[in-house]
């Protein structure tokens, strides 16, 4: 769902749907299901391919009422900002009520879900994910602080860790990997969105960082974390996880990344800032999608 096509009148089902931010949740999806993949050597038999439905199932339920919680509580600052003007709860055409009635049915169906289904270890641990995001990062965090998004990462940056536990019943230094990589490409991925959006935070009251400390600084820090990222990605070859499929596109995918925050860095523009923030999510699931074929092909 986009803001031009909310513009049309949305029967109730798209409205819950929307709360659930579909694309967001797809994105938590696949980076979870890589990490059921990584967790399992060779190809799953029935059994795994099961559990992992299962888990998948039981992550997109949970993350969807993180999602529509988030609506809730920002309803009055998403009612200020065009990106998000449409969004059901910030028009008024689900109350309240209707939002958290909703986002705890299906909080409660996904953690049964991963409970009975998967095991208690990913139950816990995506309900701890939920509380971070929801709860840490939406209610305390993003309203308090510029640094909201780098500390308010790692609920985002779960996904790969809630897969590693659901496929093994443990979380090992693989998981934390794949942890790391997506907790340093939160950072400049969030920031070059926020940049070319930087006054509808400014209306909204957000202290995001390109509000509180300038367009130049964070275009700073962009730079930074895509070099720092980089190192990151290199871990999967260096640890043993991967090889030089993975290691190939990973260089490659991270010399772009950087390549774009240095031209943002040199010269701004909302265009430019546009187009890393777009990169950026091809630079991730990429990455994701070059270590899936990695680990089959080689």
């Amino acid at each position: 769902m986009t803001a031009a096509t909310a513009r049309l009148p949305m029967t109730a089902w798209q409205q819950y749907y929307a709360l659930t931010k579909p694309r967001v949740v797809q994105l938590i999806v696949f980076c979870a299901l890589i990490g059921m993949v990584l967790a399992v050597p060779g190809v799953p038999n029935w059994a795994e391919l099961k559990l992992g439905l299962w888990a998948c199932v039981g992550i997109w339920l949970v993350a969807g009422a993180a999602a529509a919680f988030n609506c809730l509580v920002e309803k009055t600052i998403d009612a200020k900002m065009k990106r998000t003007a449409w969004r059901p709860t910030a028009k008024g055409e689900l109350s309240d009520r209707q939002a958290l009635l909703f986002s705890a049915i299906l909080c409660a169906l996904g953690s049964a879900v991963l409970y009975v289904l998967v095991n208690p270890l990913t139950m816990w641990l995506t309900f701890a994910t939920f509380v971070g995001y929801a709860v840490v990062y939406t209610v305390i965090l993003k309203p308090l602080t510029p640094q909201n998004i780098v500390i308010g990462g790692a609920s985002g940056a779960m996904p790969p860790v809630l897969g590693w536990a659901a496929m093994t019943g443990q979380v090992g230094p693989e998981a934390l990997i794949l942890f790391l990589i997506i907790f340093l490409w939160t950072p400049p991925h969030f920031w070059a969105l926020a940049l070319y959006r930087v006054e509808d935070y400014r209306q909204s009251g957000l202290p995001m960082l390109p509000v509180t400390h300038g367009n130049a600084f964070t275009r700073l820090q962009i730079l930074l974390y895509t070099w720092v990222l980089m190192a990151s990605c290199l871990m999967p070859f260096v640890y043993g996880m991967s090889s030089w499929l993975y290691l190939a596109a990973a260089v490659v995918l991270s010399l772009v990344f950087i390549a774009y925050a240095l031209a943002l860095y040199r010269r701004y523009s909302d265009e430019l800032a546009r187009k890393t923030f777009r990169f950026s999510l091809i630079h991730l699931s990429a990455l994701f999608a070059a270590l899936l074929l990695d680990h089959y092909l080689l």
